[in-house]
């Protein structure tokens, strides 16, 4: 049986479970894969390098994650309006010499949020990030009914890039751009972290917990550890939550089958994922 080659190309992806989730979804589906993680400063290598080595090297695709996303966009094509309006991709398909570029964490956010919370609109969200994920977290929460946007991000360019392209492509939405966390904050019914703060080897939470008061829902896009800092205390505080581990979990879902043209069953899956693949 040939070998589907994967890889994901990151920063402080060392804990990434996404090896264990594509070769146990090629195990329920008879696939045999190899999943391998390609951080580029070890490798000594650019970013751009690395992909284009593992296009000339027979890789099937890639996931590209954290801070890499809207970069990789440049070497793509992208047949779907909305990823090429997010601007980033953390999904890429070699056929040939072409490289397609998907957003399952657009896709992913959306079956991980109507799981854990139905047909609930998100209210008005304070959205902290907007840089790759935090880009198709945004859309996302649009689609889904959100009646306003707060964005808060460090680097404010970010911010307001974002807010005119969603304000050009999603006329009806609500977006607005918060100078601190807590103007963000202020009034929300939603936290959401979507930048690195609370991940292994970085740390710290950027919701305080005065600000997680009189709030509806929180997510955190972290998922190594699942119980962040932010998740923690948003639990503490009485907030429905919802972890990375089920954007993690959906976006590869979503992500499998952009490489395999298979379907696998999020059941067993996550099943499997929960056991360590015993």
């Amino acid at each position: 049986m040939p070998v589907v080659r994967l890889g994901l190309i990151g920063d402080n992806i060392a804990a990434s479970q996404a090896p264990l989730l594509h070769k146990l979804a090629g195990r329920l589906c008879g696939l045999s894969l190899a999943y391998d993680l390609l951080q580029p400063a070890e490798l000594g290598l650019a970013f751009e390098e690395v992909l284009r080595q593992c296009q000339r090297s027979g890789y099937r695709g890639l996931n590209i994650t954290y801070p890499y996303k809207e970069r990789v966009v440049a070497y793509l094509e992208i047949d779907d309006p909305v990823v090429r309006a997010i601007g980033a991709c953390n999904t890429v398909l070699f056929q040939g010499a072409r490289a397609r570029g998907y957003n399952s964490d657009y896709t992913g956010f959306l079956a991980a949020y109507r799981n854990c919370f139905g047909d609930a609109p998100p209210g008005c969200v304070a959205l902290a990030g907007a840089g790759g994920v935090g880009r198709a977290i945004a859309f996302a929460l649009v689609r889904l009914g959100a009646g306003e946007l707060r964005l808060f991000d460090v680097e404010i360019q970010k911010s307001v890039a974002l807010a005119e392209t969603m304000r050009a492509v999603l006329r009806h939405a609500r977006i607005e751009i918060a100078g601190t966390i807590e103007q963000a904050a202020e009034g929300a019914d939603a936290l959401v972290n979507a930048t690195p703060v609370g991940m292994a080897g970085v740390g710290g939470c950027l919701f305080q917990p005065g600000l997680m008061d009189a709030r509806r829902w929180a997510f955190d896009a972290v998922y190594t550890p699942v119980d962040t800092p932010f998740m923690l205390a948003a639990r503490a505080a009485g907030l429905s939550t919802m972890s990375g581990y089920e954007l993690f979990l959906y976006q590869g879902i979503d992500a499998f089958r952009h490489f395999t043209g298979r379907d696998v069953a999020e059941r067993p899956l996550r099943e499997l994922l929960k056991s360590g693949g015993r």
